[in-house]
């Protein structure tokens, strides 16, 4: 096999691509983000996140959870790095046992991703798909969650 010939790539080469590769990017991705901005400001606007926070205090409870888990699930979908700096500030204050912690790190994990993941699908695969990739996300989350707790709580496992 012929092997083409190695060469140091020139600087210039290396600048266009590069140059190129961002400005895609941010075409790409700036306005989503300016979207999701503009989804958050609305959403405190409008109070839609504490009708949010109202329904997914159910699955969180089924999930053995304390409701203030429902908070961080909704601003960590939002911002992701949220999430976790909410269950971290939740153990601190003391409402989260090891098992609710493991628990919700598991939900966390499989909850949907941040809204700028959302919009990407959407935009890639269309609303509908992208809503029911959601949807299912979403119920496989805090059914294996669920699943999680209870199998915790009938072993009496100890973490």
């Amino acid at each position: 096999m012929e092997l083409p010939p190695l060469r140091v790539p020139g600087i210039v080469n290396v600048l266009t691509k590069t140059f190129v590769r961002v400005k895609w990017y941010l075409q790409e991705v700036v306005p989503l983000f300016l979207l999701a901005s503009f989804i958050l400001w609305l959403g405190k606007i409008t109070g839609v996140f504490a009708v949010l926070e109202n329904a997914m205090k159910t699955p969180v409870a089924l999930a053995g959870l304390p409701e203030a888990c429902a908070k961080v699930f909704i601003y960590g979908f939002l911002r992701r790095d949220y999430g976790a700096a909410g269950l971290y500030d939740l153990s601190k204050e003391g409402h989260l046992s090891n098992e609710n912690i493991a628990v919700a790190c598991v939900a966390l994990t499989l909850f949907l991703p941040c809204i700028a993941q959302f919009l990407v699908n959407v935009r890639e695969r269309g609303w509908k798909t992208g809503l029911v990739i959601s949807a299912i996300t979403l119920v496989l989350a805090f059914t294996v969650s669920v699943a999680l707790n209870y199998a915790l709580v009938q072993t009496g496992i100890k973490l």
